[in-house]
């Protein structure tokens, strides 16, 4: 049998603590430490019956680790990555790779120079739901995709901000969630080439956006919107739709709408639906609705982590791969700064 594979975990927050309980939970791999100078990543690492460090060389003297999850900010992730790239440690790097494409860039280029694996975490491109997805308008089920609608609308607790870095520069919801949005959307429609975008803060009034709406404009010629708003009490995210966080209500609603020249898909439904007869508005619907299995995500991301590591498959989602989604979100940024449309 195949040694599970040691990984940690930097950053104990909310998503380090998942990624922590996941990778403890793994067949694939086995929680090598926790890396977090506070109180939690203390609890978290005993929790999980795994080490506790304060910082990487910390954890490179007390169990050193065969590659690490990064789920510190936003603001520290291309410092992070770049320490993990020095001491020759794979990293999978949580969404977004860093919080502008300057960094990213400099991070992807240092672990190519280096030979050291860099993943970016959008652990939704390893969602079954996701890849069914793709695989029906790979098929041509829906024609030519022409048209599709995405959206994140719910409401954060006034506590959640009581967090000082979730008030500033780079951790609205555009960096924070819309992101895995847009590139679920280039996951089944491909590279975006342009973007116009408004933004809002009207109603907490800190530094960060809390309201978006945005047109995507892909390289097939497809349009697509995408809103997000994290101050409205509302069902339609993919958050409350699919399931995925037992964390969060469960509603029976849409988040991504799909419309092709034959169908269209609605998720996380994966409804198709295609013409009965002649494609018209007076033709009934055909409706299919085919089943998959429910499997976590972050936990699928491990396993593939460690196939990575082993050598067994290539990255689902590469550091240049979250690097091309930042582009599109810090050209959402320059669009709503600016009030025009900005080219990638």
């Amino acid at each position: 049998m195949t040694a599970p594979v040691r990984l940690a975990v930097m950053g104990a927050g909310l998503i380090g603590k998942r990624h922590a309980m996941h990778v403890h939970a793994s067949d694939e791999a086995e929680l090598a430490c926790v890396i977090d100078p506070t109180p939690a990543g203390e609890a978290v690492a005993r929790e999980f019956g795994s080490i506790w460090a304060r910082d990487l060389d910390e954890a490179l003297q007390k169990a050193r680790p065969e590659g690490m999850i990064v789920a510190t900010p936003n603001q520290i992730h291309m410092q992070n990555g770049l320490d993990c790239i020095a001491a020759g440690i794979p990293a999978l790097v949580e969404k977004p790779l860093c919080d502008n494409v300057a960094d990213a860039e400099r991070l992807v280029l240092a672990a190519e120079a280096a030979g050291v694996v860099l993943l970016t975490g959008h652990h939704r491109r390893h969602n079954l739901l996701m890849q069914k997805a793709r695989e029906i308008i790979d098929s041509g089920a829906i024609g030519t995709p022409i048209v599709a609608n995405a959206m994140f609308w719910l409401h954060k607790p006034d506590d959640y901000f009581d967090v000082a870095w979730r008030r500033e520069k780079g951790a609205g919801p555009v960096f924070l969630n819309l992101i895995h949005d847009v590139d679920n959307l280039r996951y089944l429609l491909g590279d975006v080439v342009a973007v116009t975008a408004r933004e809002s803060n009207a109603v907490r009034g800190n530094a960060v956006e809390e309201t978006a709406v945005i047109l995507l404009e892909f390289a097939s010629g497809a349009l697509a919107t995408a809103s997000v708003c994290d101050s409205t009490v509302a069902p339609w995210s993919w958050e409350m739709t699919t399931g995925e966080n037992p964390a969060y209500p469960r509603s029976d609603e849409h988040c991504y709408l799909i419309g092709g020249t034959h169908g269209s898909l609605a998720l996380p439904s994966l409804d198709l639906r295609t013409a009965q007869g002649a494609r018209s508005w007076y033709s009934p619907f055909n409706l299919q609705r085919p089943g998959i299995p429910n499997e976590d995500p972050l936990a699928r991301q491990v396993t593939q982590f460690a196939r990575v590591i082993r050598g067994q498959e290539p990255p689902l989602v590469s550091g240049r791969e979250g690097l091309e989604t930042l582009r599109v979100i810090e050209a959402v940024k320059r669009s709503a700064a600016s009030g025009g449309r900005v080219t990638l």
